[in-house]
């Protein structure tokens, strides 16, 4: 166990470092790709992709990890952007179903495969034990925040 403030006094700092060259990472790859697209639409827009028939705005409150209001602005975006509808569930007048449209099929089939290559690049070099360590610790600190 780490009881010495130096060894934990940069944490924070290292986590938004790390964090920040990933998402420059992808905002980069999607001004390349010549989209208008924020890292959270594109969060939103796969996870509706990867829902399918079953995509709702609660389905996507759940599985983002954000609340209901930023979820609901996101989707407000895609909507505005052409890359996704909202309808009524087949006899429920209270969910709403999110569809892709030809448009967000589009942005899917541009976004994924870098977004893949994203993802490989950001384990290369890392065998499949340490990798699992660092999740287990990432987990571990995020759980340390919830007491």
């Amino acid at each position: 166990m780490l009881n010495q403030i130096d060894h934990i006094s940069g944490i924070g700092l290292h986590l938004d470092l790390v964090l920040r060259k990933v998402q420059d990472a992808y905002l980069r790859t999607f001004r390349e790709l010549g989209l208008e697209l924020t890292i959270e639409q594109w969060v939103v827009l796969y996870r509706i992709h990867q829902l399918g028939a079953e995509a709702s705005q609660a389905a996507i409150v759940r599985s983002n990890f954000r609340n209901r209001a930023t979820t609901s602005r996101v989707i407000g975006g895609l909507e505005r952007k052409g890359w996704i509808k909202k309808k009524r569930f087949k006899g429920d007048k209270k969910r709403f179903k999110l569809e892709l449209t030809p448009a967000g099929n589009e942005v899917i089939a541009a976004v994924a495969p870098h977004a893949v290559a994203l993802r490989k690049r950001a384990v290369r070099g890392l065998d499949t034990s340490k990798f699992h360590i660092f999740l287990e610790v990432l987990d571990a600190i995020g759980a340390n925040y919830e007491e």
